[in-house]
């Protein structure tokens, strides 16, 4: 199976905090769950941790290499661009990954990611979503310390509505 390609300065291990999620289901391909994941004013529409979603004028509403967007999460205001952006290909894993932040440069406030997604089909119609966060700043040593740990249990809620938003959509698509 494929990993995160993690850029210098997050890789796990040696930032502030970390978060691993992961889903295998039957039934669903990477090109059924990629818009949902792909097109980010969709993504309130599952996941409820997720407001406020603004993509750069000149850009969307999918998502590119290079797009600016911004978005509430976590109760923190975060700038973000993406950095990898693989659509699906037969036989290749799909990709996508942001930088974001929030606060000021320099300051206790300021919060810096990487999450990177990794969606790849299996044997027997199966689909494997991965999605990692790492994170530095004050904040982020904040987070790491909490119980439960949200960033956990926030992506795992995102992962479970992404599989479920998909599911209906499919299903949607075969009454028709």
């Amino acid at each position: 199976m494929s990993e995160i390609i993690w850029p210098e300065g997050y890789v796990p291990g040696f930032t502030d905090n970390y978060c691993s999620n992961e889903v295998i289901t039957a039934g669903l391909t990477a090109e059924d769950i990629w818009p949902f994941l792909n097109t980010p004013s969709y993504w309130p529409t599952y996941y409820r941790n997720c407001a406020d979603i603004c993509l750069n004028e000149s850009e969307g509403p999918e998502l590119e290499n290079g797009s600016s967007f911004s978005f509430t999460t976590f109760g923190f205001p975060v700038n973000a661009q993406v950095v990898e952006h693989v659509s699906p290909i037969l036989g290749q894993a799909v990709r996508l990954a942001w930088h974001g932040w929030s606060g000021e440069e320099g300051t206790t406030t300021r919060l810096d990611v990487h999450h990177a997604w990794l969606i790849e089909d299996l044997s027997g119609g199966r689909v494997r979503i991965l999605t990692q966060e790492t994170q530095n700043g004050v904040p982020a040593q904040e987070l790491a310390k909490a119980v439960p740990n949200p960033m956990i249990n926030g992506h795992q809620e995102w992962l479970d509505g992404l599989v479920q938003a998909a599911r209906r959509y499919r299903d949607q698509r075969l009454k028709a």
